[in-house]
């Protein structure tokens, strides 16, 4: 695979070719490009410290030790998180003030990739003109590393973790004495990663029963770590077999959420925003963003409230900045991302549980009776792989032109909006495929839609 770099930050598959894959060297170059944008960032600072961590891959352990020595070399102190999520380094760099962050994940991808996200003061993702920096930089020749008296210091702090569940479990919108009186239970699948330390961490402070399946951090994935239905056929039947109150499952750096019943049935990834967003707006109305590959669910919901809904360009960096411009009280992305930022401007799959068993205590209903309660939808999702990619944006040209009149919208790719639903395709920001949604309030009429577009695209590239 091509060795990607873009605003979700650079991933690649292990090994292989220098600049083709993601190798060592593409690891030194990228963390002394990262180095030298953290110093032109920061010019009057003259002691600058960076909050490093990793999810359970096998590669990870490997690349923190070269990402933690690269740093040192180029005079920036080091606090080594080990292994962590996304969500959990995100809001230690916020509340430390440390000048960046740096996690070594590759999120939903399977085990044989690995990347690298870069986080600024705010443990945010980088604006898109420092992307655009780091990958010009991550492509000199030559690097100004310390001298041995400029050495950067790397420290280890293991109770990161800690502090981050300490914080939501503080959060004043909590009904803390009302979610442990349910005295609920749950199966959560952590992946094998950073969420069997963070889950249980969470579930014993809010006196949740729990029981975590593929808990075990051995650098290998028990399943396709995408949370999707077809990738957690275990979670359902262990839900059943415990006669648990529902489920939960992550994906390996924590920032994807997705739930399930006490059946066995999954809610859906795009039920994740909507049901902690009503939570939200239950106790505090406000604006509301996501993006425009999310479901039209979220939008009912927020204006069911009186309130507005926002949608942006796909990407959690898009989203951040929407929901500041509008001083939104919660957003997020349909792929089971969730963003409250009296916490902070991640999608937090940690507080996303939280905000979720809060909605039970206002619904006080089993979880298989939710859909109930909210607008219903159907959704398919498609993927193309591209075999040219230089195509697509002529193939989009021509869809925009086929369907003028009903005006699509092109903020990221194409959305376009029938009378019977909406689709939207766009070219994904971390591996070369095109990626197709769709939404109706029936099944049958969002599998063709999507169908539909699948079809005029092939025959457009092929």
């Amino acid at each position: 695979m091509t060795l990607i770099k873009n605003i979700s930050g650079f991933r690649g598959t292990i090994g292989g070719e220098n600049g083709e894959n993601l190798t060592p060297i593409d690891v030194v170059n990228s963390i002394a490009a990262f180095s030298l944008l953290i110093k032109e960032n920061n010019p009057n600072l003259s002691d600058l410290s960076v909050m490093t961590g990793r999810d359970g891959r096998k590669s990870g352990e490997s690349i923190l030790n070269i990402v933690n020595s690269v740093f040192s070399s180029m005079g920036i102190d080091v606090i080594d998180c080990g292994i962590s999520t996304t969500p959990t380094l995100c809001w230690g760099v916020l509340n430390n003030k440390s000048v960046a962050g740096l996690m070594i994940t590759a999120s939903h991808n399977p085990e044989e990739y690995n990347g690298l996200k870069f986080f600024n003061s705010d443990g945010e993702f980088l604006s898109r003109e420092d992307v655009n920096k780091l990958i010009k930089y991550s492509n000199l020749d030559t690097f100004d590393f310390s001298s041995n008296d400029g050495l950067g210091k790397v420290t280890k702090y293991h109770d990161l973790i800690d502090d981050h569940i300490d914080a939501i479990v503080n959060l004043e919108i909590l009904p803390l004495k009302d979610i442990k009186s349910l005295k609920l239970s749950v199966v959560a699948d952590a992946i094998n990663s950073g969420g069997s330390i963070a889950m249980p961490k969470l579930f014993e402070k809010l006196s949740i029963n729990y029981e975590i399946i593929n808990s075990e951090i051995n650098g290998k994935f028990s399943h396709t770590p995408e949370p999707l239905k077809e990738n957690l056929k275990e979670l359902s039947k262990k839900i059943k077999e415990s006669n648990a109150d529902f489920g939960v499952a992550v994906d390996p750096d924590v920032d994807r959420l997705v739930f399930f019943d006490e059946n066995g049935e999954i809610l859906g990834e795009e039920n994740t925003q909507v049901y902690c967003s009503d939570f939200v707006l239950s106790v505090s109305k406000g604006d509301t963003v996501s993006t425009l590959s999310s479901s039209n669910a979220l939008k009912d919901v927020t204006m069911s409230y009186g309130c507005n809904y926002h949608s942006t360009p796909v990407g959690e960096m898009n989203v951040v900045k929407k929901m500041k411009e509008v001083n939104a009280v919660v957003g997020g992305e349909g792929g089971g991302g969730i963003i409250y930022p009296d916490l902070h401007y991640g999608r937090d799959a940690l507080v996303g549980i939280a905000l979720f068993l809060g909605l039970l205590v206002n619904k006080s209903i089993k979880v298989s009776n939710l859909r109930d309660n909210f607008p219903k939808y159907y959704m398919k999702k498609l993927k193309i792989t591209l075999k040219d990619a230089n195509l697509i944006d002529q193939v989009f040209e021509k869809l925009v032109s086929k369907y003028s009149d009903l005006s699509p919208n092109t903020e990221d790719g194409v959305r376009i909006d029938f009378n019977e639903g909406w689709v939207h395709m766009r070219k994904s920001n971390t591996e070369p495929i095109v990626r197709i949604f769709s939404e109706s309030d029936t099944q049958i009429y969002a599998d063709k839609i999507a169908l539909d577009i699948e079809k005029e695209i092939n025959d457009l590239v092929n």
